[in-house]
């Protein structure tokens, strides 16, 4: 029997930016004193409640990275249920229009060809839209 002390499960709406530039994808590693330390991901962020999806994550990549992206198609939802809540993140293909993505609160960034992302320790809610990613030729006709 559940323990009826615990309330529902927090759930927090997330998105995140698959990054390209000349066919790599932006991968970024978490920072030390963060939850997921270490793990890799999408840069992005929460969805504010007045937010769209491409809204938020248009705003956290250039808080995140100082950066503009243009936001592109939806590679997948993905729904992960972590100790301190249920991630629901959803995935978007960015091309990065403007500016250099500077390290702000990831220590390591990388661009990688899709086909070898899949090497990196990713944060659970990512590996979805990794192997979806992994699979795809982002070079821009």
């Amino acid at each position: 029997m559940a323990d009826a002390t615990c309330g529902p499960r927090k759930t927090i709406n997330v998105v995140g930016a698959a990054i390209v530039r000349d066919g790599k994808v932006l991968c970024a590693r978490r920072g030390e004193g963060r939850s997921l330390a270490g793990y890799w991901e999408f840069p992005g962020g929460k969805i504010e409640p007045h937010e769209t999806a491409r809204e938020a994550l248009h705003r956290e990549i250039e808080e995140e990275l100082l950066c503009e992206v243009e936001v592109a198609d939806e590679v997948c939802t993905s729904t992960y249920d972590y100790d301190f809540g249920s991630v629901i993140l959803t995935t978007f293909v960015c091309h990065l229009i403007d500016g250099t993505p500077h390290l702000t609160e990831h220590r390591e960034i990388r661009w990688l060809i899709p086909a070898d992302m899949p090497q990196l320790c990713w944060a659970p809610a990512d590996r979805n839209a990794v192997r979806l990613i992994s699979a795809m030729d982002l070079a821009r006709k």
